[in-house]
This record gives structure tokens, sequence and C-alpha cells, in this order.
């Protein structure tokens, strides 16, 4: 399961969108996952500090599902952990990119800029090949030899 984990975090580099939400406080919503090698194990979202997120993890670190469901990625995920707020400026640095610009004014200094922290904990995670070419190469492959395809893995992972 070690190389399914790896690929998870390989695999969400590649995420533009995931679903995201505390647990027991209704919907997940749309929102941009970062990643970043200097903070393993952490997946980072940038909202404003009005939204249901920012003011759901004002009391401290909350239980909380990110759901990935990637094409483009080939990462497929339901992913159960925790969620909080974070004040570290160098993390933001780190993750701010032209997506989270568009939305604040003032830029990572927009006083309305908040920084979520998900850290992982368990997840049930399906990868997949994202070329079509391979995809139908292994169908056709088994259509002749009577073997299962290679569609990916599945399982289980513990962060």
């Amino acid at each position: 399961m070690d190389d399914l984990k790896s690929e998870f975090w390989d695999r969400m580099e590649d995420v533009r969108t995931a679903m995201l939400g505390i647990e027991g406080k209704g919907r997940l919503v749309a929102m941009s996952p970062t990643t970043d090698d200097d903070y393993p194990g952490k997946i980072w979202f940038i909202t404003a500090k009005g939204t249901d997120l920012a003011r759901g993890t004002e009391g401290g670190v909350r239980p909380a599902r990110m759901v990935v469901s990637a094409d483009n990625a080939g990462l497929y995920a339901d992913v159960s952990g925790t969620l909080e707020r974070s004040h570290d400026r160098e993390a933001l640095d780190e993750v701010w990119n032209f997506v989270a610009d568009a939305w604040f004014e003032g830029g990572k200094h927009d006083p309305d800029v908040c920084l979520l922290c998900f850290t992982p904990q368990e997840a049930e995670v399906s990868v997949t090949t994202t070329s079509a070419l391979k995809f139908f190469y292994e169908i056709a492959k088994a259509q002749v030899s009577g073997e299962k395809p290679d569609a990916g893995a599945q399982g289980t992972i513990t962060f």
C-alpha cells in the first residue's frame, strides 16, 4: 500500500479541484487543492474568511472529508482527515498561485485571505491510467490473452 500512498501524493499535484467539507456540517464544496514538497502530508486550500469552511475552523481542528475525482490525474479518492486554519505565512507564500490571486484584490496580503490545512488520515483510493491509448491497449491485450487488463490500483491507505 506504500506504492498506492506514493501514487496518491504524486497524482495530487495534478488535481485542480476537490470537494472539501467539515464532518457534520453539511455539504462538500469545490476547492482548489495544493500540495508542496516543503510540507509533506498536507493539502492546502485558500479561501475567504467569510466562507463556511473558514468559519467552521475558527474553533480549531475539525474532522473533515475531501473527495477527489480527477480524470486528468487518474485519481479518485475519498479521504478523511482534519482541517484547520493556518497562519503560516511561509506556507501561504509556497502555495499561493494565479488562481488564488484572481479571487483576492490585495493578493496574498488581502485581509480576507484564509489558508486552510487538510491533513489526511485515511483514504479509499483508485488510480487509473490517464492515457486513452494505454487503456485501449490493455483492453485489447485482455481480449487476446484472456487476462484481466491492468487498469490501475485500488485500496485503503493510512497516512
